[in-house]
């Protein structure tokens, strides 16, 4: 049988053995699992036996668990394990029916720690497929949207999604969230939103036991995978800065310290582009750390048919999940990993310095039409992402039209147009399409 050892705090030295199951780990007398400290939530994590591994699970408790300091949201458990729940150390026993498991999982672990392989990148395809499909169950249509969220996933970006109300931004979010057995929390941006109301706050916490008094910080729900910021420019620039440093360095400094955020992290936005009236544009500083800008349109005629059908009537899906966190992670450093060649990225960097109206080379419709381009970090989201949608397409090779597939999303919030260019209707789609047409590949000698 497994056992889980509490080594500190008034329970030290208790052992609680198990085989299989779901344990509630906490401060509640309902716990299977009880450890009564101030730092420990009154239903703090959960131990579920997978069939071939016990998984810990973190229930959004307020100091979270922790494996080797860095701060996880679910976890398999194949062997002996040191872990922390608030401030309290943990020992994880795996019992003997288990420990072969374990050696056999170290030994894939290093088998694919190599360079990727043509039938590991094929595997990826296969499992984007199930992905898309799962997800069309619930969502009829926008397959485009849906591959865009995918890409910026797999390249651990973040993504604006605009679009009117009432075309599922939000249920596709929580969809996704669903398949990849991700973490997810929405919040409502409103003009009195503020940055404690996302990143957390601090409480006086009393000791039951001694009475001392402490300061303890209870997390905001940024403390997820999938964060949902939906109608983000309806809150002021002081609350919208909150996200910058979690969307950038993936931690949160408050109360002098500073928090990790657990992995994968994404930021999801959407905004309504009718109404404007009470809202806070975005600056630019924060629209450049969103990977793609996506336009979610209305439906097809026969695919609106369909959503109208689908939704009027009784329906239970019960979604398959394809991926987890530690899966995705994983897939994030493949994309990480694979090569490519310089002409991509020769040419990735052409199209965003073609955007900016002081270049020497900028066509003379860019200068007319544009004040502003876009910086360094457009460029490495164009070969990030090619790098990520040749993956998930099962490819080991990324190409240029890759690269020509996410210039829209990429570049659309990024170049800025000027008052000639509003004047006559002419959009930052309009020209970033010229710019495809304008901009040739590399020549041969650049392969």
């Amino acid at each position: 049988m497994s056992k889980l050892i509490i080594l500190e705090g008034p329970d030290a030295g208790a052992k609680f053995s198990f085989d299989s199951g779901r344990l509630l780990i906490g401060r509640g007398d309902e716990c299977q699992i009880r450890i009564n400290q101030g730092s420990i939530s009154r239903h703090h994590a959960a131990l579920t036996f997978m069939g071939d591994c016990w998984q810990i699970e973190d229930l959004n408790s307020q100091n979270g668990v922790f494996i080797d300091g860095v701060q996880i949201s679910r976890q398999r458990l194949t062997s002996s394990t040191r872990l922390r729940l608030g401030t309290i150390n943990v020992q994880f026993e795996a019992g003997p029916e288990l420990q072969q498991q374990a050696v056999s999982a170290s030994q894939e672990a290093v088998r694919s720690a190599g360079a990727v392989s043509m039938d590991d990148i094929g595997a990826i395809g296969s499992m984007t497929t199930s992905i898309l499909d799962e997800f069309g169950r619930v969502i009829i249509g926008q397959k485009q949207v849906a591959e865009e969220l995918l890409i910026a996933i797999a390249a651990g970006g973040h993504c604006l999604m605009i679009g009117l109300p009432g075309l599922a931004k939000t249920l596709m979010v929580s969809t996704l969230a669903q398949i990849l057995q991700l973490q997810f929390k929405r919040v409502q941006f409103t003009p009195d939103l503020m940055p404690s109301d996302i990143i957390g706050t601090d409480v006086l916490d009393i000791d039951e036991q001694t009475g001392r008094k402490n300061f303890r910080f209870i997390k905001g729900p940024i403390f997820t995978n999938m964060l949902l910021a939906d109608e983000i420019n309806r809150t002021p620039p002081k609350t919208q800065a909150a996200l910058l440093e979690a969307m950038q360095e993936k931690q949160v400094t408050a109360s002098n310290q500073m928090f990790k955020l657990p992995p994968p992290f994404f930021v999801l936005a959407t905004q309504n582009p009718l109404e404007q009236e009470g809202t806070y544009p975005l600056p630019e500083a924060q629209l450049d750390r969103f990977m793609f800008n996506i336009l979610v349109d209305y439906p097809a005629a026969e695919e609106e048919e369909a959503i109208v059908m689908a939704t009027t009537s009784r329906r239970d899906i019960k979604l398959r999940q394809v991926l987890g966190a530690e899966e995705l992670v994983r897939l994030q450093a493949v994309v990480r990993d694979l090569p490519v060649s310089p002409h991509v990225v020769k040419y990735a960097t052409r199209l965003v310095r073609m955007t900016r109206p002081g270049d020497a080379e900028a066509p003379d419709f860019i200068r007319t039409n544009i004040h502003c381009g876009a910086g360094p970090r457009a460029a490495q989201c164009l070969v990030l992402g090619a790098k990520a949608r040749a993956v998930l397409h099962g490819r080991l090779n990324v190409s240029c039209s890759d690269v020509r597939a996410l210039a829209l999303p990429v570049l659309r919030h990024r170049i800025f147009t000027n008052f000639s260019a509003d004047s006559e209707g002419i959009t930052a789609d309009t020209l970033v399409n010229r710019l495809l047409e304008a901009v040739p590949e590399p020549d041969a000698k650049d392969y």
